[in-house]
């Protein structure tokens, strides 16, 4: 009698490079693709409302895909092993196959699931199917993981060089037994707020666009190392969602960058230390899985963080005064996505400026980011809070005013994000506060009306934090 394999889809929706796909065709037999929603999965961290956006749409592409080989996808709700099981039961499926996740959660599950099903006699099997370097596969000379991206780096490039993606599969064999599923639209992972329409117009999720993108993504390669910190133009690939939700996979990525561009080039090489940061993220979350709660230099938690609603709710809502950072807030609201030199200017305002924990921000953009990303949204902000691996030194406090006029010079960037200031001179754009009062009128904004005052002095702000830090 011929078995039935299941196909565990999670943050893996893609057809192409998908090892425990082809595992699961290698071995022969029908296949089941399942997806199961589990709504609390993740405790405080499970998926926020822009990332549930994502996943939607994600999932009827890969519907989609997955109807152009004659399988049904398979919708559960519920815990995953009670859902797996009950598949089983129906089927009679004597295998599971899945793609490995780094979050310290998922890790502990996945322990449990692989456990019960080998109890029962069932094969189960996880793949690599997210990364190009495992974290326990790269270790300093002693053995320990790495805290210095550079070093890190260095390493991984000296291990076994990056495979080749795997083809999409033809054809596969169909179960062709009845197997109950609810649909995508009842799991209700659409938001219900205003700025749907923002997404809609700004996203187009599914690995079919995502594949896409990766061919647009390469042609701006060249450039990379200049245009990657301009957020006035489009010099990035966009693809950081897309490899969240594994609609593309960093080695299909690798693969298309190496087949146009020469990798010791500039661009090349300074877009793919990027899919370095990447692998650094999961690295660290892997091996210091308390870091999405606690900072990892762990004097970091005696820290005097200011606790002020207003100022985090003007940061949230891009109201803070400062146009650059106003900028970014109201483009992450809009969109779900934000610039990454942006998100280092305003992130660096709410913990330096602002003196505000990184954990709020964290959280924040945890629930408004399509690309929302446990491994680098921690990393990130551990990063700028200057308490993480590798972190930004203390000292370090962007100056919102000269990092608006040296990556947006032209104040586009902010005309398109600030409208209220689109009428001001570019040397006024990024300090409006600052302008003559004839040049304030001429633009048709009064400060403190029409847009507002800065919620703190920067060069004050900077001064309490440093003093704050040294004191650390």
């Amino acid at each position: 009698m011929v078995k039935a394999s299941i196909i565990w889809f999670r943050q893996d929706l893609r057809l192409e490079d998908h090892p425990a796909l082809w595992a699961a065709l290698e071995k022969g037999g029908a296949i089941i693709p399942l997806f199961i929603w589990d709504a609390e999965q993740g405790d405080e961290w499970r998926i926020g409302a822009a990332s549930r956006w994502w996943l939607h749409h994600s999932l009827q592409g890969l519907k989609a895909g997955l109807k152009k080989l004659g399988l049904t996808l398979i919708v559960r709700q519920g815990k995953p092993l009670d859902e797996i099981f009950s598949v089983i039961s129906r089927t009679g499926a004597d295998a599971v196959y899945w793609n490995r996740l780094y979050e310290p959660f998922m890790i502990q599950q996945d322990a449990v699931i692989k456990a019960e099903l080998l109890k029962q006699g069932i094969k189960a099997q996880s793949f690599n199917g997210s990364l190009l370097f495992e974290p326990w596969t790269v270790a300093n000379k002693q053995g320990k993981p790495f805290q210095v991206f550079t070093f890190f780096w260095k390493q991984c490039l000296k291990l076994e060089e990056v495979g080749l993606p795997l083809p999409a599969p033809q054809s596969a064999k169909r179960y062709l037994g009845k197997i109950e599923s609810c649909t995508i639209e009842s799991l209700d992972l659409l938001p219900r707020i205003k700025w749907d329409s923002g997404l809609e117009k700004a996203w187009r999720p599914g690995f079919i666009e995502a594949r896409c993108l990766i061919e647009k993504g390469v042609e701006v390669i060249g450039d990379y190392a200049k245009s990657r910190d301009r957020p006035d133009f489009a010099g990035t690939t966009l693809l950081s969602p897309s490899l969240h939700f594994g609609e593309v996979s960093p080695r299909m990525v690798w693969q298309a960058v190496k087949e146009k561009h020469d990798l010791n080039r500039e661009g090349a090489e300074a877009y793919l230390r990027q899919l370095g940061w990447r692998e650094f993220a999961h690295h660290l979350l892997y091996h210091f899985p308390q870091t999405p709660q606690e900072p990892l230099k762990k004097q970091f938690k005696a820290f005097s963080w200011k606790s002020d609603k207003q100022a985090l709710k003007a940061w949230q809502r891009g109201k803070t005064g400062y146009p650059i950072v106003d900028a970014g807030m109201r483009q992450l609201w809009e969109t779900g996505w934000m610039h990454n030199r942006v998100r280092l200017i305003t992130a660096s305002f709410l913990v330096k400026d602002l003196l505000i924990d990184w954990l709020e921000g964290a959280k924040w953009f945890w629930d408004t980011l399509v690309d929302a990303d446990l491994a680098n949204n921690t990393l990130g902000w551990q990063w700028v809070a200057g308490c993480g691996a590798d972190a930004a030194p203390y000292f370090r406090v962007f100056n919102p005013i000269t990092q608006g006029e040296k990556f947006d010079p032209e104040g586009e960037y902010v005309r398109r994000w600030v409208p209220e200031l689109r009428h001001l001179p570019n040397k006024w754009i990024h300090r409006p506060w600052q302008a003559p009062e004839g040049v304030l009128v001429q633009a048709g904004v009064q400060i403190g009306v029409d847009y507002p005052t800065p919620v703190v002095d920067h060069a004050e702000a900077r001064k309490q934090a440093l003093d704050a830090y040294r004191r650390l």
